[in-house]
Parts: C-alpha cells; structure tokens; sequence
C-alpha cells in the first residue's frame, strides 16, 4: 500500500497545489526567487484530493495526539481543514485570528476553548514556522495545553525546525518538501537533475546559486 507521504504528494502535484518550476522562478513578497508555488487551498475544491488530505490529517491526529479534545484553525487556510476534520473526528474545533476583532468581544480565539483543554493546531503549510507559533502562544496565553501542530506540507527549512524548536511546538506534516521532489521528478513534473536544485533552495532560498543549473 503506498505510504501517506506519496499518496498526499502525488494528490498536491495532480492539483498544482504544490507546483514546482524551476526553470521560471516564482517571487515571494519577500523578493525570494522560488520554484516552486504552494497553495494547498486547491485541495478544498478536489473533492478526491480533499478526501485523502482530511482522513489522513484525521488519522494522524489520531496517531500523534491521542489525547486531543479541541482542533484550532490557523487563519485563514487551516479553518476549513480544521472544521472539515473536526467533523470526522466529532471533536469541536475552532480558530485563531491573526489579531483581535475591532469590534463585538474582540476575539482573537473563535470558538470555546476552556483553561487546560487539549489543543492540536490544524495548519496548510508550515515553512518558516513563524506564524503558526504566533498561533500557539495565543492559545497558550489563553490557558490551552497545545500539544502541537498538524499541518498538510512543509518545507523542511532549517530556519523553520529551529523556530518550532525553540518554541517547543510539535509538528507533524502529511508530506514535505524532500518527498514532492522526488515524486514530481518520477512523475516527470520535472527532471531528475532538478531534484538537487530544488533541495540547495530549500536548504538556503535567500542564495539563487540554484538558479544556474539550468544553464
């Protein structure tokens, strides 16, 4: 039977949700040439794909945190999956604000979320980790016990590993940056001789020496 990690990669790539393209770089708002595109807000409109993504999310929650009693959102790419998943799953969910309302109770939290309720934190994409803490310190100041995150891809980035780390926040993603690759080049996505490109990106995107292997 074909492992969750290339299931889930295979499923991204069919989509365009995780689109590589080495040989015209995108730009990230930072100016960071990347080749490659994520949005995995594609899986919500594949019904197919959508399927695998949240049982799987469902069984690895299952896995990872047993224990869990309340699903959190990022906002806004983790609230559908958190909702979607939280139904399979019948646990309550709800999500997190990247800022208070200006305006009734100035939540940032939606949804009850008692003091000492165990959180597991629904994410779309983890890379370099920033946020989804920003997400976790808020439901830590609010008393919940985050056991950690569960997110649909990551990249792998250093600086992102570092950052969990030191946040001590778990996260435990369906398939990552390594895998794709490799898929992507086996199902001639890209060249093999792309897959090294891809990885030195992944290893440091603020050097565009990877740039030149197409030349």
């Amino acid at each position: 039977m074909e492992n969750i990690q290339t299931l889930i990669a295979k499923d991204l790539l069919s989509i365009q949700a995780v689109f590589f393209r080495p040989e015209e770089p995108f730009t990230w708002a930072s100016g960071i040439k990347s080749p490659v595109y994520c949005d995995n807000r594609l899986t919500l409109t594949a019904p197919a794909v959508r399927n695998d993504v949240e049982n799987a999310l469902a069984e690895t929650i299952r896995r990872e945190y047993p224990d869990v009693e309340v699903l959190m959102g990022t906002s806004t790419a983790g609230i559908a999956h958190a909702a979607i998943v939280g139904h399979i799953m019948g646990l309550p969910m709800g999500y997190v604000r990247s800022g208070s309302k200006d305006h009734g109770r100035q939540n940032q939290i939606e949804g009850r979320l008692e003091k000492g309720q165990k959180v597991v934190v629904v994410e779309d994409l983890i890379s370099t980790g920033g946020s989804v803490i920003e997400v976790v310190n808020v439901l830590r100041e609010a008393g919940a016990d985050v056991l950690g995150v569960v997110s649909i891809f990551t990249y792998g980035m250093q600086k992102g590993l570092d950052r969990l780390a030191a946040a001590d926040v778990k996260n435990v993603s369906l398939t990552n940056f390594d895998v794709i690759a490799q898929v992507a080049a086996e199902e001639k996505y890209i060249r093999e001789e792309d897959i090294a490109r891809l990885i030195a990106f992944r290893n440091n995107p603020s050097d565009e020496s990877w740039m030149g292997g197409n030349k």
